[in-house]
């Protein structure tokens, strides 16, 4: 596939959005600030929003989606196959769900963007980019106009230190949570934290719950489905486990997991998605996530509680942020621990689970954070070029 053409960008040029509709306003009130066109750069690995796992595509079209919805012009740079409101612009030929972090199809990807970005200036410019690739488009941010903001998805490693602490200042990053940012590396600088949005309405609350507990994610010992098995069998509830085995994980699967499997006690069900995964969620009696390293956020459990259905967590990562001790969950040590906390999920009512992600996760509340940074972004970028002239 060739890169994209002059046409494209004029379609998009042709595109900017019209002005909301005259609200009359008291006397004294600021003026309504004009709409943003911001362009999205989602990951090319899987189409947004994803058909099955893929949580940076899950947030790329929740947050997205509540852009256009709030009145902006967004372009949606992503791979092949995906769907949104926004502006949708493909770059590759296909999508590559079994090549994720393939450094080929990224900068390919990223590269093709900034094209695209830069024939559109100055005639529409966009302003800002928001990035959620991974590297590329940070290392790259000085050789574009259009100022980027790069949301950390991941933990900080010593690798990925090294090269925040070498490019950071070229983009304006932003954290998923406080547990995320703790481990950032010294000499980083602030970062403002926005949680990952959720489209709450788009998940059923359900107060009346069935008898089982879930796990749900990846099957890795890290995530411990062994160690919800070991929990779930000491209550005396059972347990359905439910997500992906990546490649590498089969032995852990089969070892750990898979001799416990008798189909009522404790059931695998391989990876669910859409209207099947809601109605897992909203129907368990509880959600067991005994995690064994410093998660930067865990949207599984942002879903559940979503769902009225309350989490119990090891107090890892960002466990501790989303769970608020008896009202959403409980934070607990050890599988004893957990067991004896499965007793007091009755305590916990559903609609305050609910409330506590749409006060602080709804994809409208965090697509006014990023509003704000995105402004401030563009703000400084001005001042810049003013005194530049």
């Amino acid at each position: 596939m060739g890169l994209v053409s002059t046409p494209a960008v004029h379609r998009l040029d042709r595109e900017r959005p019209s002005q909301p509709p005259a609200v009359s306003a008291a006397a004294g009130d600021p003026p309504p600030e004009a709409p943003l066109r911001v362009a999205m750069l989602a990951p090319p690995w899987i189409s947004v929003p994803p058909p099955g796992y893929g949580g940076v595509e899950e947030v790329v079209s929740a947050l997205t989606e509540a852009l256009v919805r709030r009145g902006h012009a967004v372009t949606l740079f992503c791979a092949p196959g995906s769907a949104s409101s926004a502006t949708v612009v493909t770059l590759l030929a296909a999508a590559h769900p079994d090549e994720i972090e393939r450094s080929l199809y990224e900068v390919d990807h990223v590269s093709r963007a900034f094209e695209a970005i830069d024939l559109a200036f100055p005639h529409c410019p966009f302003d800002v980019i928001h990035d959620h690739c991974g590297f590329t488009a940070v290392a790259m941010a000085d050789r574009i106009v259009t100022p980027i903001v790069h949301t950390l998805h991941g933990q900080f490693t010593p690798n990925t230190s090294a090269f925040y602490l070498r490019h950071a200042e070229k983009a304006t990053l932003v954290g998923i949570s406080r547990a995320q940012l703790a481990s950032a590396p010294a000499g980083l600088g602030p970062m403002t934290v926005i949680p990952n949005p959720l489209d709450v309405s788009a998940w059923p609350l359900q107060e009346r719950k069935d008898d089982y507990l879930l796990w749900i994610g990846r099957m890795t010992p890290e995530k411990g489905p062994h160690r919800a098995i070991a929990a779930a069998r000491a209550a005396g509830v059972p347990l359905v486990l439910a997500g992906v085995i990546q490649p590498g994980k089969q032995a852990f699967f089969d070892r750990e997991v898979a001799p416990h499997l008798d189909g009522s006690s404790v059931r695998f069900i391989g990876e669910v998605a859409g209207t099947a995964k809601r109605s897992l969620f909203a129907h368990a009696r509880g959600l067991l996530m005994p995690i064994r390293w410093e998660e930067p956020f865990g949207m599984v459990m942002v879903e559940a509680l979503a769902c009225g259905t309350p989490v119990i967590a090891f107090a890892e990562g960002a466990a501790r942020e989303l769970i608020v001790e008896g009202r959403t969950g409980f934070l607990v040590d050890d599988e004893q621990a957990m067991a004896a906390a499965i007793a007091r999920l009755p305590s916990i009512v559903a609609r305050d689970c609910r409330a506590w992600v749409a006060a602080h996760c709804d994809a409208d509340v965090v697509a006014a954070a990023y509003e704000r940074t995105y402004r401030s972004v563009a703000r400084r970028r001005s001042a810049l070029e003013l005194a530049h002239v």
